[in-house]
Formats: structure tokens, sequence, C-alpha cells
């Protein structure tokens, strides 16, 4: 009964990591290819530059604030020792993240697609290192998790395509 709830939530967690990263990928990448075109105009409203520096802000302190606040869910996840209760503040620490990730991904998008400015690339940038480097596989949760050689093989076998 365990390792069904453990796949239930494994694949759970992994599915909307994928779904949120096929939303934000070809949205910034068309806002991308606008900037880099030169020859495209959409007439775009002009927006104050105060704008500009309020998403620019949002952006880097969001971005701390998801590694922050995981770091901290994380923590808490080690008053228990139950591997299921485990995994669920693991995943629950995730989920928080990628929705996250994806609300910075929106903010630097609009932020690239208004103003044109660099920094929002360099941003949606460093949010991509974390979608990718923090996407759970079954190594680094025994490693943030502090697992036993059981409760990883428990996890390893969760995350196996059925």
């Amino acid at each position: 009964m365990e390792g069904t709830e453990l796949r239930r939530i494994y694949k759970g967690t992994e599915q909307l990591i994928l779904i949120l990263m096929a939303v934000v990928l070809p949205i910034f990448g068309m806002i991308y290819l606008y900037h880099n075109s030169g020859n495209l105009n959409w007439d775009l409203p002009v927006i104050p530059a105060i704008v500009e520096q309020i998403l620019i802000g949002f952006g880097i302190g969001l971005l701390l604030v998801q590694f922050l606040l995981f770091r901290k869910r994380i923590n808490s996840s080690f008053l228990t020792e139950e591997l299921i209760l485990k995994l669920r503040a693991y995943m629950n620490a995730t989920k928080e993240r990628y929705f996250l990730l994806f609300l910075i991904s929106l903010i630097s998008s609009a932020g690239l697609l208004f103003f044109e400015n660099a920094i929002f690339i360099v941003i949606f940038a460093v949010t991509l290192i974390f979608f990718s480097v923090g996407k759970p596989t079954p190594d680094r949760i025994g490693k943030l998790l502090k697992l036993d050689k059981e409760q990883k093989e428990l996890i390893r076998l969760a995350s196996r395509p059925d």
C-alpha cells in the first residue's frame, strides 16, 4: 500500500513540473524571438519605467524566496521519521517552489516583452537552472531528506515507470 501511495505522490508532482515547464518555455521562447527579431512590431503600450524596476525586484526577490522557502520546508520534514510524511512534505515544498518559478518565468517574460531589458533574460536563465536542478529525483530526495538505504530504494521503485 505504501509503495502505491509513494508512486502516486511522486508521479503527480513529476507531471505537474512537466506541465509548468511545457507552458512557460514556449511563452518565453516566443517573446525572446520577438525581442531578437527586430523587425516585428506589436504596438505594445508604453508602461512607466517604475514598473520595470518593480518587475526586476520581484523577479530577483522571488528567486531568493523560493530557494529559502524550499530549504525551510525541507528542514521541517525532519520532524517525522515516517517516509510517506517526509515525501509529502518534500513534494509539497517542490510544488510550491515550482509555482514560484512559474510566476518568476511569467514576470521575466512580461518584463522582456514590455521593456526589452536583458536582465529579464538573465532572471529567466537562472529560473531555468532552478527548474532543471530542482527536479525531484530519487537520489536528490534521498540526499535532501537524509533517508536510509531502504527508504531510498522505496523512492527509487516509486519513480520507475509502470
